[in-house]
């Protein structure tokens, strides 16, 4: 109180001292004033009383509003200092359902499953034989039938080939017949001590060789005809004809892909799993999907495969689940949405998912230590996001009671308390959050 009091003369002694030194130069300069604004033909003593009183009028004006000033500066400076004050700490406050405790709970696991659908028997059909396409039988969409012709490869240069192979094969047979008659000629002879025994060797060494000349071009002849077969590509296994790579007349290689066929009767998808959620997969499990534009029918698959390796990157491992589609009604790169419901774990350390906050990478919860809040990291676990809850592995104990709401201003630090509720908090089930109040301590 002696403070403002001091303050308030301090101010009043200013504006008297600003007052005095007005109306002393006022006094000064007045006559010079007057003279200059006097009328023609008067004497500035005519305008002594009437000045007189303005200047009164005027000098209260001045005082006045110096008071006002001086009073006005004391206001702001004092409202400064009090804003200089430190604020006071801020205290939030949270119901009984804004917290849960970390406790043992059966999260009835649910894996999501998803992923892009493809045919599981599919090949891209090759030509075997270069030439020129003489005829394409099969357009995209067309089903086709094991070994039915698709495309038809010019044939003239591949046959003639084969006719020479015939032809030699027959000269082949030729020689080797006059060899045979010719060693059995010679074994005659040599009954009759007509002919050494050398000069046989040689004659029956000359059909080993024609008949090996004989299988040789056999082979050759084989290989044309299976060369003049393929210029016919058929398909492999019956199917629908996805891609046509050729047309008639173009000029192909030994090789080419000319078709894609596939086989819709079963289709495969291939989804990535957390590697700690692998465990929990077993082959022969049952995974029930969504598939886009069938929003009212699902579809039954099945895990097939394993992959055995996880992927570098994304730390991840492939399943690969079959599905029947025998009306053919799932097309490949078809998008596929499931569920894996994982085989029975016991039970453990689990938070409402609510509570977990994601920031540069870390995941970590508020908690109450008392009436002060704690960042703490954690290492979660599975989720269930069916019953709302998250595995906490790591960096909370049994117990921590931690923060489902956020808050704005809410930090490691900060003073919180919990309001009076009629229910004690729920450890396990994700509460809907509530809007903190925040009051000045």
């Amino acid at each position: 109180m002696r403070s403002i009091v001091s303050k308030w003369n301090q101010s009043i002694r200013l504006t008297i001292l600003r007052a005095l030194i007005i109306g002393e130069t006022y006094k000064m300069i007045q006559p010079h004033v007057d003279t200059l604004i006097a009328p023609a033909g008067r004497s500035p003593k005519h305008l002594i009383t009437r000045k007189r009183g303005w200047a009164r009028i005027a000098t209260i004006g001045i005082l006045v509003a110096l008071a006002v000033g001086g009073l006005v500066a004391w206001r702001m400076s004092s409202a400064k200092k009090e804003d200089a004050k430190p604020a006071a700490a801020k205290t939030f406050e949270f119901s009984a359902g804004d917290v849960a405790a970390l406790s043992p709970r059966s999260l009835g696991l649910t894996i999501p499953v998803s992923g892009s659908l493809r045919p599981l028997l599919q090949a891209m059909v090759k030509s075997k034989v270069g030439g020129e396409i003489a005829q394409v039988h099969v357009r995209e969409g067309d089903r086709v039938a094991a070994g039915q012709v698709l495309i038809t490869i010019d044939s003239a240069d591949l046959r003639a080939r084969h006719d020479t192979q015939l032809a030699a094969v027959a000269e082949a047979r030729a020689r080797l017949d006059l060899a045979k008659k010719n060693e059995q000629n010679n074994r005659l002879l040599l009954a009759k001590n007509f002919i050494s025994q050398t000069a046989f060797d040689n004659v029956s060494n000359g059909v080993e060789v024609a008949e090996a000349n004989l299988k040789s071009t056999q082979a050759q002849a084989a290989i044309t005809q299976r060369a003049l077969a393929d210029a016919q590509v058929r398909a492999p296994f019956a199917g629908i004809v996805a891609k046509r790579v050729v047309n008639v007349g173009e000029k192909i290689t030994s090789d080419a892909s000319v078709m894609h066929v596939v086989d819709l009767n079963r289709m495969e998808l291939e989804a990535p799993i957390p590697v700690s959620d692998i465990p929990s997969v077993q082959v022969g499990q049952e995974i029930v999907f969504t598939v886009d534009g069938y929003a009212d029918r699902s579809f039954k698959g099945r895990v097939e495969r394993i992959n055995p390796s996880a992927e570098s990157g994304s730390r991840s491992i492939s399943i690969f689940v079959t599905l029947a589609n025998a009306d053919a009604a799932l097309k490949g790169g078809m998008f596929a949405n499931g569920s894996l419901a994982a085989k029975s774990r016991n039970e453990v350390n689990a938070i409402p998912i609510s509570a977990l906050i994601e920031e540069g990478g870390q995941t970590f919860v508020f908690s109450l230590k008392g009436d002060t809040v704690e960042r703490k990291p954690v290492t979660v676990g599975a989720k269930s996001v069916e019953r709302g809850l998250a595995e906490i592995r790591s960096g909370l104990d049994v117990g921590t009671q931690v923060l489902l709401v956020k808050a704005d201003g809410l930090k490691h630090g900060s003073k919180a308390v919990i309001g009076s509720a009629s229910k004690p908090p729920a450890p396990a089930a994700a509460p809907t959050p509530a809007a903190p109040t925040a009051g000045k301590s």
